[in-house]
């Protein structure tokens, strides 16, 4: 059999080896947030943004935003029904209601006039998330955002790398959250980054990270407040700092291997990869491909094909309203966000891939294509 060709892993040079063993040797006492430190500084500069903290998780980072806004029972959260369920969780940790709208049929990401039509006078926030690093609406989502005095805030986690006219994503709602998890683009291994140009809420956000411990308290041990323990550590926060180095090396290896995909499969008729209109730039983490229904190719069936041939995929995100904790509580989106998912798969994507291993997921795709239009 083939060997075994898996969807996602990092690129791990010896910058990364040599960074995390230094914080392991010397990492401690008066250094023990000298990564974190600089880290979140690389980070911020690369972003362009005032203010960055380092987190064990996007989910974590996206938590504090939320709670340093003050959102709460009581209040609404309105986010696409085509997302993983870290995306929804911290508001529903809150005691707010999420509100799932339908998804853009081209860029797979929160329609905005669904936003529109879903606000109410409890909406507190609007969680536009950059699905697979395809790009949401931002001009829009943020005119419906000012128009209303409601918050927008980016969930960046999957979208290292992407841009909107000339912003990187991130950048440009309330606040933005990414994800370092072993699958993204850039890793820590687990972790994550806040970042925000408003100071206020940046200062709110460090306080609530160490257990309610405001800057400037010189009390030992003594919390201003109930806060939250979502600090990323030395050690992680080293091999961030060697990838935040490397971060144009590692984005640019994924837009290859979106350029290679799509030069391969963009001609097939009936079949859609990741957009990028005019104006952005993508960061492609993770290339997907979508079937006209017309096609008859299902989830069930490019898993089983994949299978066979030994290679890993992931499904695209089931609809958040089809999940048993959100299943007939909140309605559910409809539309894009239920007939998509059934028909469209997630396509390998890892930094070493070589030529050969995107030519037999290619084959694949093709094949069934092929198969399809007879």
């Amino acid at each position: 059999m083939k060997s075994r060709i898996q969807y996602t892993q990092p690129s791990i040079s010896e910058l990364e080896v040599q960074y995390v063993t230094d914080a392991a040797r010397h990492g401690w006492g008066p250094r023990c947030y000298e990564y974190i430190e600089r880290f979140e500084a690389a980070f911020g500069r690369h972003l362009g943004v005032r203010h960055a903290i380092a987190t064990s998780s996007c989910t974590g980072a996206l938590h504090m935003g939320l709670a340093a806004l003050g959102i709460g029972p009581g209040d609404e959260v309105i986010l696409a029904d085509s997302n993983w369920i870290a995306s929804v969780a911290p508001a529903v940790h809150l005691g707010a209601t999420p509100v799932f709208v339908d998804i853009c049929e081209d860029t797979w990401c929160l329609d905005p006039a669904k936003v529109e039509q879903a606000i109410t006078p409890r909406t507190r926030a609007i969680i536009a998330v950059h699905l697979y690093g395809n790009l949401c609406a931002m001009d829009e989502l943020l005119a419906i955002g000012a128009r209303h005095g409601i918050a927008v805030i980016e969930d960046a986690a999957e979208a290292i790398g992407s841009e909107w006219q000339g912003q990187r994503a991130g950048s440009m709602g309330r606040f933005g959250v990414f994800s370092f998890h072993g699958t993204k683009t850039m890793t820590t291994g687990e972790g994550g980054m806040f970042v925000t140009n408003d100071t206020d809420l940046f200062e709110r956000v460090l306080g609530l990270s160490n257990h309610g411990r405001l800057k400037g308290q010189t009390r030992q041990f003594w919390p201003d407040l109930l806060g939250f323990k979502y600090k990323i550590s030395n050690l992680q926060a080293a091999i961030g700092c060697a990838q935040t180095e490397r971060i144009d090396e590692l984005i640019e290896r994924k837009r290859a291997i979106m350029a290679n995909y799509r030069r391969r499969l963009g001609g097939l008729p009936g079949l859609r990869l990741n957009p990028e209109p005019e104006g952005t730039r993508i960061g492609a983490w993770m290339p997907t491909v979508v079937f006209d229904s017309e096609l008859g190719i299902t989830r069930e069936r490019l898993l089983a094909r994949f299978a066979e041939n030994n290679i890993d995929a992931r499904v695209f995100f089931y609809p958040l309203s089809a999940l048993p904790m959100f299943q007939g509580r909140i309605p559910a989106a409809g539309g894009h966000s239920a007939s998509i998912p059934e028909r469209a798969i997630n396509l390998p994507s890892f930094h070493d891939m070589t030529e050969a291993d995107m030519a037999r997921i290619c084959s694949v795709v093709e094949t069934l294509h092929a198969e399809a239009r007879r």
